[in-house]
């Protein structure tokens, strides 16, 4: 074969890889601009209060606690890539009817709700049939790099995504500013049409829906790695689900922070996943990918104290720093225990594992957040991010409980 061939060939080969991560970078980049910008229109707009954020945050998570067990079973009858694609029709139409009924003056706090439950719903199947697609376009042996990779470009969209929402809303408004996310779903869903549809294993057809979704909890939970992880991550994301809720009122009400500083601060998350994205791999490789993890969350549980510390520029600067430390420590787990969850699990249950961590773990989102929302009603918003970051301490205590503790790398198989 010729040199040009050869590299026609290679080129042809990773082609499916990059069309895959061009629709998951331009929507991630439209989704961290809703992070920013959903939230700012409940409190500018609609001056909503420690409660009501609860709820709204609550709102974009709560579908993982509806469906999420029984998603990977049901996105395992499905076509992968038409799947995702009408996930993302629907939530660009739910999120593009925000900034149409704000225009017509009937926006209200229950339509807010009623778009992040559909985008919720629609992030569900969405993540499982995405996740469980990938290791079908790259080999086993560069499935780590490409996570790090994914997990590098969605810190960069964290990194642009939050600065650019800030820099929107001070110029068109919270509820136009909308309309980036919308159009970055439907760039998704054609870059996605182009790719082959991706077949996973049929499940077994004498088994019920049910049994299927037995069966995805007794593998994740009964294992000896994925299991913790998936505590972990359960006890990450009950801290994660205060910090969305808090955040916007801790900067506007408490810091007094204009949103497009808002949406820089909120950017420091970006820069701290890129960072954590960018030394996942050699971290890995010089430690262990078990250490490697511990040594993440010791690191985020730190972070999550210095975070809501000190007054006027010093409460910028904390801020800015802990949400950065505590993401890149957030990122490294997250990473490693996600690559080792493609590789450990036999194909035919990747979909249910993945759901079913998604399940348990995402499911303390909204639960963080309306605890949080709570909270910040009763002893501010301060104070309340400081109880969630002392509540982190769960998350390091679940791997030292565990086998984790005594590995250097997880193991290969169960």
């Amino acid at each position: 074969m010729s040199q040009q061939a050869t590299i026609q060939a290679s080129a042809a080969s990773t082609r499916p890889f990059w069309t895959y991560w061009a629709a998951s970078a331009t929507s991630a980049t439209g989704t961290a601009v809703t992070a920013v910008a959903l939230p700012l229109v409940a409190v500018l707009t609609l001056h909503a209060s420690a409660v009501e954020m609860g709820v709204l945050a609550a709102s974009s998570y709560v579908a993982w606690l509806v469906v999420g067990l029984p998603a990977g079973a049901l996105v395992a009858r499905l076509p992968l890539r038409g799947t995702q694609v009408a996930c993302d029709a629907a939530r660009a139409v739910a999120v593009v009817s925000v900034p149409v009924v704000w225009w017509w003056g009937t926006l209200t706090l229950a339509h807010l709700v009623a778009v992040a439950l559909v985008v919720s719903f629609a992030d569900v199947f969405f993540f499982v049939a995405n996740t469980t697609f990938l290791p079908s376009v790259v080999s086993r042996e560069s499935l780590q790099a490409r996570n790090s990779l994914m997990s590098g470009t969605h810190a960069a969209t964290q990194l642009g995504g939050p600065s650019l929402g800030g820099l929107l809303v001070q110029v068109l408004g919270a509820a136009p500013a909308l309309l980036a996310d919308a159009v970055s779903y439907v760039v998704s869903a054609v870059l996605l049409r182009t790719l082959p549809d991706r077949e996973v294993p049929p499940p077994q057809e004498t088994a019920t829906l049910r049994e299927q979704v037995r069966e995805g909890w007794r593998f994740t939970a009964h294992h000896p790695v994925i299991g913790p992880c998936m505590w972990d991550a359960t006890a990450t994301n009950l801290v994660c689900g205060a910090q969305m809720a808090l955040f916007p009122l801790y900067l506007v009400r408490v810091v007094g922070a204009p949103p497009g500083v808002v949406g820089v601060l909120l950017a420091c998350e970006g820069v701290g996943s890129l960072l954590g994205a960018a030394a996942c791999v050699r971290l890995v490789r010089a430690v262990g990918s078990a250490r490697a993890c511990l040594l993440g969350s010791l690191v985020s549980l730190l972070a999550g104290l210095l975070l809501p510390l000190g007054t006027g520029g010093m409460a910028y600067a904390c801020f800015a720093a802990g949400t950065a430390v505590f993401a890149a420590g957030v990122v490294v787990v997250s990473t490693t225990t996600r690559t080792y969850r493609q590789t450990a699990t036999p194909p035919h249950l990747l979909s249910r594992v993945m759901a079913t961590v998604r399940f348990v773990s995402w499911g303390a989102i909204p639960v963080g957040g309306l605890a949080a929302g709570l909270l910040a009603e009763w002893v501010g918003a301060r104070d309340a991010l400081l109880v969630a970051g002392v509540t982190f301490v769960l998350a390091p205590a679940v791997l030292v409980a565990s086998p984790i503790r005594r590995m250097r790398d997880f193991p290969e198989r169960p």
